[in-house]
């Protein structure tokens, strides 16, 4: 399976604008440039674009684990705080912090942070960065 974006830019990089747009449609020309990267937060970001791959890479995998246990989440809430920061050789994404609340009835608390935990590891995002990525697993009632 293969999907694509297409960013594209104009100018330089401080004052230049660009968009970006995705195979599936769901950014269309979307306004992009160096001043919405950093100040503007309703833009679509890489950051934030690698955000949303995260934590619905993140869901998706853990409902097939789950499945593999003969579980089902009624609700599985993910979120991925993505941190860009100076590096060498320029800037890098350094961390990836998912926070993940889910509701799974039948499943003890200890073996849901085991499954969280294996989700962490197994993404197939999480398995394209060299960022640091932590979690917080919350089982609800």
């Amino acid at each position: 399976m293969e999907r694509s974006a297409s960013p594209k830019k104009q100018d330089d990089l401080k004052d230049g604008k660009g968009t970006s747009s995705t195979q599936s449609g769901v950014l269309k020309d979307n306004a992009n440039g160096l001043d919405k990267r950093f100040k503007d937060i309703s833009s679509a970001t890489p950051e934030g674009l690698m955000g949303a791959a995260y934590a619905g890479a993140y869901a998706m995998t853990m409902s097939k684990l789950l499945a593999e246990k003969g579980l089902t989440a009624k609700q599985i809430d993910a979120k991925a705080q993505v941190t860009l920061d100076e590096a060498v050789g320029g800037l890098a994404v350094t961390h990836v912090h998912l926070v993940v609340t889910a509701r799974v009835p039948g499943i003890s608390d200890a073996d849901f942070q085991q499954v969280a935990e294996t989700t962490r590891k197994n993404t197939p995002i999480s398995k394209t960065s060299n960022a640091e990525i932590t979690l917080d697993a919350k089982l609800a009632s």
